[in-house]
C-alpha cells in the first residue's frame, strides 16, 4: 500500500512517497528547484543586458589595451569554480571592499540567495559576453555605416540596427548562459552555501544527497536539471529555425 502527499516546510512542500512495507520512502523537498529558478533568471537577466552592452563597447574598442581587457572578461570561463568563488568571497564577503560597504546600511550578501545570483553571474558572464562579440564582429560594417550616415544615434544604430542582425548569436548566448547558471555549484557553493530552502541549489543538493548516499533524491534532481537544461536549448533551436524559415520566406 502506497501513500502520497505534502508536508510543510517552511514556505516550501515537501512531496513525499511511502510504501508501508519499507520498500522505498522518498522525502523530497523542492525548494532547491525554486532557488535554481529564481538565481538563474535574475543572473541570466543581468547577464543579458551587461553582456550585450560590454560586447558591444569591445567590439568597437580598437585601443591598445583591448587584448589585456578582454583576457580579464573572459578569465572567469578559464578558472575554476572554487578560485571564482574565492575572489568573489574576497570582493563582497564581510571584511571585502563590497562588503564593508554594504555592511554600513546592514545588508550582507553573503551566504544569501543573493550571493549565489553574484556567483552565476560571473561565471556564465564569458558566455553571454564572447558569444555576442562574435556576433557583433560579423555584422557587415556598411549596414552600421548606412545607419550612421543616415542621422542615427549610437544608441540607435545599437538598439535598433546591431542588436537585431546578430539576434541568433545573442539568442544562443542566452541560451548558454541560462544552462551555465543553472548548473553553477562551486562558486555558489563558496559564498552562498547550502542553506535548505534559502540558498540550496539543484546542483549543490545533488552534491550533498549524493555525499548522504540518497541516491534517489540525487537521481531526481540530476534529471530534473537535464530536463530544464534541454528544454532550453531545443526551444532557442526550434525558435531559430522558425525565424529563418520566416525570413527565407519574406525573401521569397
Amino acid at each position: 500500500m502506497c501513500e502520497t502527499g505534502p508536508k510543510a516546510h517552511g514556505i516550501f512542500a515537501i512531496t513525499y512517497i511511502k510504501i508501508k512495507k519499507g520498500v522505498l520512502r522518498i522525502n523530497f523537498d523542492f525548494s532547491p528547484a525554486l532557488i535554481s529558478i529564481k538565481v538563474t533568471l535574475t543572473a541570466t537577466t543581468i547577464n543579458f543586458f551587461l553582456g550585450i552592452t560590454v560586447a558591444w563597447l569591445m567590439t568597437n574598442y580598437k585601443g591598445k589595451w583591448r587584448g589585456l581587457i578582454d583576457g580579464i572578461l573572459t578569465l572567469p570561463l578559464v578558472l575554476p569554480p572554487t578560485v571564482a568563488g574565492f575572489a568573489i568571497l574576497l570582493l563582497i564577503g564581510k571584511n571585502g571592499p563590497v562588503g564593508n560597504f554594504l555592511s554600513i546600511f546592514g545588508v550582507n550578501i553573503i551566504f544569501s540567495w543573493y550571493a549565489a545570483v553574484v556567483a552565476a553571474i560571473v561565471v556564465a558572464f564569458p558566455l553571454m559576453y564572447k558569444t555576442t562579440m562574435g556576433a557583433f564582429e560579423q555584422i557587415d560594417p556598411n549596414i552600421l555605416s548606412a545607419a550612421r550616415t543616415l542621422g542615427a544615434s549610437e544608441k540607435k544604430v545599437f538598439w535598433r540596427v546591431a542588436v537585431p542582425v546578430a539576434r541568433p548569436g545573442i539568442a544562443a548566448a542566452t541560451a548558454l548562459t541560462f544552462a551555465r547558471c543553472l548548473g553553477e555549484f562551486g562558486a555558489t557553493l563558496m559564498v552562498a552555501g547550502s542553506i535548505p530552502g534559502k540558498t540550496e541549489t539543484i546542483p549543490v543538493a545533488i552534491y550533498f544527497a549524493t555525499q548522504s548516499g540518497e541516491m534517489q533524491i540525487a537521481l531526481i534532481w540530476v534529471m530534473i536539471i537535464f530536463a530544464i537544461s534541454l528544454t532550453v536549448l531545443v526551444i532557442n533551436n526550434y525558435w531559430e529555425s522558425y525565424k529563418k524559415n520566416q525570413q527565407r520566406g519574406f525573401g521569397g
